[in-house]
């Protein structure tokens, strides 16, 4: 007679129960270890080279990808890998996406045509970190400036234009409005005039803590490094297109800014001043703009700018620095209308190199006054 043998039971119900009390408890610790800077572990500078300019891209092809993290952004880059040198006089530039190279490869951006030169700067060979980012928000360059100052700068280079600075742009960019508890601290620390609790900035909540909540932002620091793998080998941190829509030369007949009658009282005159006070050595750049000379060239110089409102700027950034005794450049009109590329402000590599002629020119000037 056969003995049946007696197998145990899978109480499938009662696994699924243990496996969702379980996640449901991991999902609601996660909160508690949202203050753990997991942004700064990262594979770059480690097995892969760092980036030479911050993360950002919205489509696979660039190999690249926008978030939120700065901590992330930064232990991505080239700038957190690189020990100082005695020899070596480090540069930061700091600004929009001119500075970051729309339609550039890292080498043919500022950065990029600085540190092919080999300048010597103060005795020393100066090398260039890009630190531009793709939004327009005096409030980013400070957010980006203030986490920056550790890296041990010689000179920060901080290239800005007037669409950086209305009161209604400074907490719109995506990586300002999702970064709460950084704005608030540098409205306390600078005493800025901005509000902390201006709706534009996104406030989490416990339950915006959780995994769940979160995956998103998890899942954005894990391909950040599978990217890693594809940037080592191609060095390509962009999507290039064969063709693109040139910056507009022929306008509207508006004078419209922001709308705005007048500049006085809504620029962010306050966001500059805690820039410029960061370092002690710092070169503020009004950035090449295009110049059109097409239809209503009389009425807007772009199409971000209309005369009057590009010309009271200039005066208001010229005065301010020269009362304060900043260092100043304005570039405004440095380079040709037809060294443009998709934007009023981008340039070609050909702008970029006479861009960078005059900085490294600036520079120079600057340790022998």
């Amino acid at each position: 007679m056969k003995i049946m043998e007696n197998k145990p039971r899978i109480r499938l119900f009662g696994v699924l129960l243990k496996a969702a009390l379980l996640f449901v408890l991991f999902n609601f610790a996660f909160v508690f270890v949202n203050d753990v800077p997991a942004g700064k572990f990262s594979l770059y500078n480690f097995l892969f080279p760092g980036r030479e300019r911050f993360p950002f891209g919205e489509v696979p092809e660039s190999y690249n990808l926008s978030l939120f993290d700065l901590d992330a952004m930064f232990a991505s880059h080239i700038l957190t890998g690189t020990e100082k040198t005695p020899d070596e006089y480090r540069v930061l530039l700091i600004g929009d996406s001119s500075v970051w190279g729309t339609l550039l490869t890292p080498g043919q951006t500022l950065a990029g045509q600085l540190n092919a030169n080999s300048i010597p700067a103060c005795g020393k060979r100066l090398h260039a970190y890009n630190l531009g980012y793709p939004t327009i928000s005096l409030t980013k360059d400070l957010m980006i400036l203030d986490q920056a100052k550790a890296y041990q700068p010689d000179t920060v280079i901080w290239l800005t234009t007037l669409e950086a600075f209305p009161n209604d742009k400074q907490l719109t960019s995506p990586i300002v409005a999702n970064n709460a508890e950084r704005v608030e601290g540098l409205i306390t620390t600078y005493q800025l005039l901005a509000d902390a609790n201006d709706p534009a900035l996104v406030h989490a909540s416990k339950w915006d803590q959780t995994f769940v909540s979160r995956r998103r932002a998890v899942a954005d620091l894990l391909r950040l490094q599978m990217y890693g793998v594809l940037w080592a080998s191609t060095g390509i941190d962009q999507f290039y297109p064969e063709e693109y829509e040139r910056a507009r030369i022929d306008l509207e007949p508006s004078d419209e800014f922001h709308g705005l009658t007048s500049l006085e009282n809504s620029l962010a005159f306050d966001v500059l001043e805690a820039g410029m006070s960061i370092h002690p050595n710092i070169m503020l750049v009004n950035e090449p703009i295009l110049i059109s000379d097409g239809l209503n060239s009389d009425i807007r110089y772009n199409f971000f700018y209309p005369r009057w409102a590009y010309d009271a700027y200039r005066t208001m950034l010229s005065e301010r620095a020269g009362a304060r005794n900043w260092q100043y450049l304005d570039l405004w009109d440095l380079v040709p209308m037809n060294e443009f590329t998709n934007s009023a402000i981008h340039l070609t590599p050909a702008g970029e190199t006479h861009l960078a002629d005059r900085i490294a020119e600036a520079i120079q000037t600057s340790c022998n006054p």
